[in-house]
């Protein structure tokens, strides 16, 4: 049986070592900009999508150490829309993951260099990865299309937009398909190609990771105001203070979170073809709802 907490954490330090391994070390000159980059990356996080990656692929396969550089490409992409989400002129964050923000500690220059960073690395590590040359290249295509203006970028957009301003459900649920639920279902493809899953092991699975991304940015939303700085790790009501179109604002709370309740029994009935195999992803449904951070 599967306790989700030592998976996770296992899976978790298998990505730390490998982003390790790819980084270069704090040391190297110029020694801010990689100081930087590892401040974030390295300031804790759940690593949900890599995690996701990962357990993916293994309902296909158990060669963990195929997906570890893919799924650390996916982190370092994360992490990327961390640093830029949290920077000034965007959400202005001072917090995330319990420590200072990358622009806070480093200042905005550095950490918009440090972004960058981040993302141009995911893509050269897809390159490098040992997959048929067909695979790595829809991998970096969909990597550029699911971050660009056509997908999370526009969300970053509309969410901007949006600020203040009443905001329809339409709307609403624009901005977290492309910010939130697009970089969740593209960890799930990507553990199913490296483990060249089939075309309707995909779709199901694609369908299975809106489920959990919409239910995820829900609870998001309600931990925002529920929620309890010293585990959630970022600032408590900010998206309130900044008139942000979340769930709670247009739905309730109350609605919010039958909403999401309803998303995870979806997402879970999608997985009863794999039986025991995707117990990591049925317990992980479950963390989803009950989650403090």
């Amino acid at each position: 049986m599967i306790i989700l907490k030592k998976d996770m954490k296992e899976k978790r330090e298998l990505i730390n070592i490998t982003l390790d391994r790819f980084l270069p070390r704090k040391d190297e000159y110029p020694k801010d900009i990689h100081k930087a980059m590892r401040h974030t990356l390295f300031a804790g996080g759940k690593r949900l999508r890599p995690y996701l990656a990962m357990t993916t692929f293994m309902l296909f396969s158990d060669k963990i150490n195929k997906i570890r550089p893919v799924a650390s490409a996916i982190e370092m992409l994360h992490t990327y829309t961390l640093i830029h989400d949290d920077l000034p002129d965007i959400d202005n964050d001072e917090y995330r993951r319990g420590k200072k923000t990358c622009h806070t500690v480093y200042g905005t220059d550095l950490a918009l260099l440090a972004g960058d960073s981040m993302i141009t690395y995911a893509f050269e590590i897809l390159t490098l990865v040992d997959l048929p040359m067909e695979t790595r290249i829809t991998m970096i295509t969909e990597m550029a299309r699911e971050t660009g203006y056509r997908g999370l970028i526009n969300g970053q957009m509309a969410d901007i937009l949006a600020e203040g301003r009443e905001t329809s459900k339409k709307q609403l649920a624009y901005i977290h398909e492309n910010k939130t639920a697009r970089l969740i279902r593209l960890a799930i493809r990507f553990g199913c190609y490296t483990a060249r899953a089939s075309s309707s092991d995909i779709t199901r699975l694609e369908a299975f990771g809106d489920k959990i991304g919409l239910a995820f940015q829900i609870m998001d939303d309600i931990l925002d105001i529920e929620g309890e700085k010293h585990l959630f790790g970022k600032t408590i009501g900010k998206d309130v203070a900044m008139k942000k179109a979340t769930y709670p604002s247009i739905y309730g709370l109350e609605e919010s979170r039958e909403m999401a309740t309803n998303l995870i029994e979806e997402a879970k009935a999608l997985l009863e073809p794999y039986g025991e195999k995707a117990e990591a992803l049925l317990l992980l449904s479950d963390f989803i709802l009950t989650r403090k951070f």
